[in-house]
């Protein structure tokens, strides 16, 4: 039997490859702190509780902690042969997370555990596109900024053909992260890819 390809169910199947966070990480996970160092080792891979410490002006004994923390529900893990008994190396897994979990959603304490994570991603993600339009253009190279993109447009969609364009966009980014995750040399440097697609809410509706 042929595999199903439509937009909606390709959709479905990246989603489904994403680790569903339950209650436990989401707690563990919901602290500003622990975002921004969830957010580092995502963006800029390994790190030491020191290295981590000198990016957020934080103690090594404070980002130690943390560490635990997030590694005590397999948020990241230890650099296998990386390191010493004094300085560890942390990684975050590869492969994406999801928040949509139900028993989290079923109680108050998860509830506002997903919020946290999901404002204080937002803010930081927010913060770094805000520092490239204030300062990041004028800095960067040409060639550089002639391949990033600050873009917004609307356009009127029904719900099908919303996840036709989501499944294609997360087709490119998908295409583009297993191509390269562990690009290296010369000329290589992270780069943030972020796509927003949701519809607005109704003329008069002040929500």
């Amino acid at each position: 039997m042929a595999e199903d390809r439509t937009p909606a169910n390709a959709l479905e199947a990246h989603r489904r490859d994403d680790r569903v966070l339950d209650t436990g990480a989401l707690r563990a996970l919901a602290h500003p702190l622990r975002v921004r160092m969830y957010d580092i080792l995502s963006q800029y891979g390994p790190q030491t509780a020191s290295s981590l410490a000198e990016r957020l002006g934080e103690s090594s004994g404070s980002t130690s902690y943390h560490l635990r923390a997030l590694a005590k529900h397999d948020l990241i893990r230890e650099v296998a042969d990386r390191g010493t008994a004094r300085e560890r190396w942390w990684e975050r897994p590869e492969g994406g997370i999801s928040f949509a979990s139900p028993e989290a959603m079923d109680t108050p304490a998860g509830r506002s555990a997903k919020q946290l994570v999901m404002v204080e991603f937002l803010r930081n993600r927010n913060e770094q596109l805000l520092d490239y339009a204030t300062r990041g253009i004028e800095q960067e190279d040409e060639v550089w900024r002639d391949g990033s993109i600050i873009s917004s447009a609307t356009t009127r969609l029904t719900a099908e053909q919303a996840q036709e364009l989501s499944a294609k966009i997360m087709a490119l980014i998908d295409e583009a992260v297993e191509n390269h995750r562990h690009q290296s040399g010369e000329g290589v440097r992270p780069v943030t890819i972020r796509a927003d697609l949701f519809p607005l809410p109704p003329i008069g509706d002040p929500s």
